[in-house]
């Protein structure tokens, strides 16, 4: 008995037993930590009460209760009390005991792993982004430099100066045209790493904000004042924030807030790399959130949900951030939008 009492406080899946009324008899301590509650505190509490917003589930373990029969839930999506949303992979077994039926419940968070996951599938699709983008750049800018010289050639032999302004006009566009696409490349520079502050970086982009947003935006911050400084260049770093920024801006349409947010990570996993520090950069705004049908897909080049946007901001801010080796990231919903910038702020441990 000892030696299974050992294995279960060992577990890191949670292991929850329920009664016949669903009420919580055992617990170990990996389900105290998923639920912030003590054993004290969550023992004889019923389920119903412990997630209040999972109907579906709750049905689900009633209906396993009168059946008998187990059953397993992948990838669950699961609210808990205080409003939090994990993703699980749950598994469910009846077990007969004293003439009733209890459920033994075994929750294993795949948060991470899936978040891992997707940022193996953003890195593979920024690599082809990058690739087409390049080819792309390249067979586009070599005619554009043959339509202006060839403007340039007839304004000369024009007699008529009305005229030449439609050569102005070619001239002008084709460098436009020449500008997006080197916007698309994004930065050729290589990073001028230097000992950074990314509250400096936050306090220049607030500047410049302020400076260009109307009165009835305001832009808060909510710093840890115990962050050190970590290698990075600081200018490339503005401009990727910056970007991100003038998004959450122009989504508010003039009325809202945005956060500007820094965190510490400890034993933070980019990659395939696992770092023993890692900054937590985070902008967060109470704006309607991103349209579900470019959800998935706005750090891609000419992805945006505006009529008047270009749809390079993020994808120039997801590659500067991955330049540092860092990651981003997003989760919105309506009045919450908040992008996650992940950098680290040491070697990896491996």
């Amino acid at each position: 008995m000892n030696d299974c009492r050992h294995i279960l406080e060992n577990l890191t899946a949670t292991v929850v037993v329920l009664d016949s009324s669903l009420r919580i008899r055992a617990i170990n301590p990996a389900g105290e930590m998923l639920f912030h509650l003590s054993a004290r505190q969550i023992l004889g509490i019923g389920l119903r009460e412990l997630l209040p917003h999972n109907a579906a589930l709750i049905g689900q373990l009633e209906d396993s209760l009168e059946s008998g029969h187990p059953f397993t839930d992948h990838g669950l999506r699961v609210t808990l009390a205080d409003g939090r949303d994990i993703t699980v992979d749950c598994a469910v077994t009846p077990l007969p005991v004293d003439g009733t039926t209890e459920l033994l419940i075994e929750l294993t968070p795949v948060d991470r792993l899936l978040r891992i996951a997707r940022e193996e599938r953003m890195l593979d699709q920024r690599a082809t982004s990058r690739a087409l983008i390049r080819g792309l750049a390249h067979e586009i800018k070599n005619p554009l430099g043959g339509l202006r010289g060839a403007a340039q050639l007839l304004e000369r032999r024009l007699p008529d100066d009305e005229l030449a302004e439609y050569t102005r006009i070619i001239i002008r566009e084709a460098d436009r045209l020449r500008s997006l696409v080197d916007r698309m490349v994004g930065p050729n520079t290589p990073l001028n790493k230097r000992s950074t502050n990314i509250h400096q970086v936050f306090e220049h982009v607030r500047s410049l904000v302020l400076a260009e947003t109307p009165d009835g935006i305001s832009v808060r911050r909510d710093y840890d004042p115990s962050l050190p400084d970590f290698p990075a260049d600081p200018d490339q770093l503005i401009q990727a924030i910056l970007n991100i920024v003038r998004n959450a801006s122009q989504a508010l349409a003039g009325k809202g807030t945005i956060w500007l947010r820094s965190r510490i990570e400890r034993q933070f996993t980019i990659g395939q790399l696992r770092h023993r520090l890692v900054l937590r950069a985070e902008i967060e705004d109470n704006g309607p959130g991103v349209p579900d049908e470019i959800r998935e897909h706005i750090f891609y080049p000419m992805i945006t949900g505006r009529a008047d946007g270009t749809g390079l901001g993020l994808f120039i801010a997801q590659d500067i951030i991955h330049r540092h080796d860092g990651m981003i990231e997003c989760i919105s919903r309506p009045l919450q939008t908040v992008f996650r910038i992940y950098l680290p702020m040491g070697d990896g441990n491996g």
